[in-house]
């Protein structure tokens, strides 16, 4: 069975090639373009890992990772947050809500590929 990956951010161009890179993988995939979707999706896909943009719509990238820390069922998914906010405060702040990795925009989609590897192995 390959791994879910649920893909959070408002910027299209980054969700079609997340979305096109992850299933390249063989990962199956959802989407979600604001806090409050992606909570909602989360719930029903149960996804393995997500990748988590901070500046979203209805709810940031924050406000969701600690929300699916809460969440019992939800527990074990391993969170990516892929930001542009990358001052040392805001990296801090993610991983302290429970982030299992932080990573700044631009990135590199070989070494994000190896980090969700990593975390999923």
């Amino acid at each position: 069975m390959s791994h879910r990956i649920l893909i959070v951010d408002d910027e299209p161009n980054i969700v079609i090639s997340l979305e096109y890179l992850m299933k390249k993988e063989g990962f199956q995939v959802a989407v979600a373009t604001d806090g409050e979707t992606a909570l909602q999706l989360a719930a029903e896909f149960v996804p393995d890992l997500v990748l988590l943009d901070v500046m979203m719509p209805k709810k940031s990238g924050f406000e969701v990772c600690q929300a699916l820390r809460a969440v019992p069922a939800l527990v074990a998914t391993k969170i990516i947050m892929l930001t542009a906010k990358g001052r040392e405060t805001e990296v801090t702040k993610g991983l302290a809500l429970g982030a299992d990795v932080y990573i700044t925009k631009p990135f590199s989609t070989k070494d994000l590929v190896l980090q969700i590897k990593s975390l999923l192995a």
